[in-house]
């Protein structure tokens, strides 16, 4: 059998000194997010990379169902992802956010129920799609409002899990209206219980402020039914 060409020895050949850091943090990131489609996910995290854009990596291990799931559908930790990546602007483009998705291995069902349920065009208020997604994780009204204080804040894990009661009147008055079924009184009265306990945060407001309502049967059917079958 003829010899090659040219011969190499581990001398001659050369290893960037930044790939073990790159390889070391993409595995690291892998672990952590769980990616149900690794070659998509992949391309994804390194197409972020090279743009200095947002990584699509979870903050922490999250324990789901969507292991067992062909379809996945949303996650807290896939919307804090998607959050991280789109929220610096108003709006997105739905190829963006098509991109993203697909890049966490989503259900591409789930994305066009939420999708038509916001009624979106070519640009999205990603504040508006951020809360149909909170709707999609809760099952009630409230608890849709709790998912998204849990995934916005700026609090550590397991605090207060406050945020800015501006964006909670702007998620929760979207979700409100376009449930249909709660009246516009009904969102005031709600809305100004809550102003005493807001102005002694400093304009912030966290689940344990609204927790009691759910105890008196002020639920809703503002949520977006996106189970897959």
């Amino acid at each position: 059998m003829p010899l090659p060409d040219r011969l190499f020895c581990a001398e001659q050949i050369n290893i960037p000194p930044e790939l073990p850091d790159i390889l070391k943090n993409f595995s690291k990131a892998a672990i952590r997010t769980q990616p149900m489609d690794l070659l998509a996910w992949s391309a994804a995290y390194f197409n972020a990379l090279s743009k200095g854009e947002c990584l699509p990596v979870k903050d922490r291990l999250e324990y789901n169902d969507n292991t067992q799931n062909l379809d996945p559908s949303l996650t807290p930790g896939l919307l804090k992802i998607l959050h991280k990546q789109l929220s610096s602007r108003k709006t997105c483009s739905r190829e963006d956010l098509q991109t993203k998705w697909k890049g966490l291995s989503l259900s591409p069902n789930q994305l066009d129920t939420l999708l038509s349920l916001g009624g979106f065009d070519s640009e999205i208020d990603w504040i508006e799609f951020f809360a149909l997604g909170c709707s999609a994780l809760g099952g009630t009204l409230l608890s849709s409002m709790k998912f998204a204080c849990e995934i916005l804040t700026n609090d550590e894990e397991g605090g207060a899990a406050r945020i800015p009661f501006d964006t909670f009147v702007q998620i929760y008055t979207f979700l409100a209206r376009l449930d249909g079924d709660v009246p516009q009184e009904h969102i005031d009265i709600f809305l100004n219980s809550l102003k005493p306990q807001v102005e002694l945060q400093h304009g912030m407001i966290k689940p344990g402020n609204f927790s009691h309502w759910e105890d008196m049967d002020f639920k809703s059917g503002a949520t977006a039914n996106t189970d897959q079958e």
